[in-house]
């Protein structure tokens, strides 16, 4: 399994995160590509840096306006009296405000309270090349895969399936799950299913393909009533009108360990089957384990092993995008748990 991965990626340091009402030290850090690097070296996978990713593909995913920011905005706010050193909002178009016809106008607290769904996205200096490289690294994945690879990693930092079609969240910009399945489309596949095993519900990938029925997508994730994204990713959610059906969610209660976990997968990989598609996302998170600092589950090692392994028997052509994950000191063990798992 070739992995693909550029050095760009470790140059964002997102600094400002906010838990609880207080400002505390960000878990989204180069570390966590770092640990897993060296556990995909000590496995002796070969590491390949991407080319750049197709702008089009891009607004396949994202709108026009959302990439306009992601890329000009940190000068533009930079440039504002007593900036920060970071994006940050400040304030949010509100349900009411959107009701009455709220938009954004040009001025950069607006555009940021607009493009950014929540504080733990700091836009820093290199967070748009940081993502962009993340980017490619999802769609080279999924060009490998369409020559004929079994599978593929795309080593994703910063992550991806909290970002909407518009909007940054919960540490992500752009989506690498839902670009590496445009890319697996765009490549000459009639349909694809997305399995997201990360922690948190994969809100923005939900939204990307809320209305497509080209795109299955299943994440099975921590009971949103007590875990972000907060709002969403509950069962009742199934798409709507060509997506209709193709979106199921898997919440589970805080605690649950292995079993129930892998049932939840196990629900999900039958719905893939039923689906009958052509390729799959598997995005990857280690953050349901029983050591992570941002989760509610608690799944040990051989827990990843054992969804390696039902995910590998749907026999799928795979791109592998890394989403969450923050207990750096395991990453390289838990990555290594699933590739045994995974066949290598």
């Amino acid at each position: 399994m070739d992995v693909f991965f550029h050095p760009d990626q470790l140059r964002h340091e997102p600094r400002f995160f906010l838990m609880r009402g207080q400002v505390v030290r960000h878990f989204e850090v180069p570390a966590r590509a770092m640990a897993l690097l060296e556990a995909v070296r000590e496995a002796g996978l070969r590491v390949v840096a991407p080319t750049p990713v197709d702008q089009a593909l891009l607004s396949t995913v994202h709108s026009p306006d959302y990439l306009a920011f992601l890329r000009d905005g940190y000068a533009a706010w930079r440039a504002l009296p007593d900036a920060g050193e970071e994006i940050v909002p400040n304030i949010h178009p509100t349900p009411e405000m959107l009701a009455q016809g709220g938009r954004a106008g040009p001025g950069m607290v607006a555009r940021a309270g607009w493009h950014l769904a929540d504080t733990a996205c700091a836009i820093g200096e290199h967070a748009w090349s940081a993502a962009l490289a993340a980017a490619a690294c999802a769609a080279a994945a999924a060009q490998r895969v369409l020559a004929g690879a079994r599978a593929a990693y795309a080593l994703t930092r910063p992550p991806g399936h909290h970002a909407y079609a518009a909007r940054a969240g919960g540490h992500c910009y752009l989506n690498n799950a839902a670009i590496a399945a445009e890319a697996l489309l765009r490549g000459g596949a009639a349909r694809v299913a997305v399995l997201d095993i990360d922690v948190h519900h994969g809100n923005g990938t939900q939204g990307i393909f809320w209305e497509r029925g080209d795109v299955l997508t299943v994440s099975v994730h921590g009971d949103p009533d007590g875990l972000y994204p907060w709002y969403v990713g509950r069962a009742e959610e199934r798409g709507s009108g060509a997506g209709d059906g193709c979106n199921l969610n898997l919440p589970l209660p805080p605690g649950t360990e292995d079993g129930p976990w892998l049932a939840a997968i196990d629900t999900g990989i039958a719905a893939i089957r039923r689906f009958r598609p052509d390729a799959l996302v598997l995005a990857l998170g280690f953050d349901p384990s029983v050591e992570e600092p941002l989760g509610s589950l608690r799944i040990g090692d051989d827990g990843f092993a054992r969804a390696a392994r039902a995910a590998a028997a749907l026999d799928l052509p795979t791109v592998i995008t890394q989403e969450g994950g923050y207990a750096v000191a395991a990453l390289g063990r838990l990555f290594g748990r699933f590739l045994a798992g995974w066949g290598g």
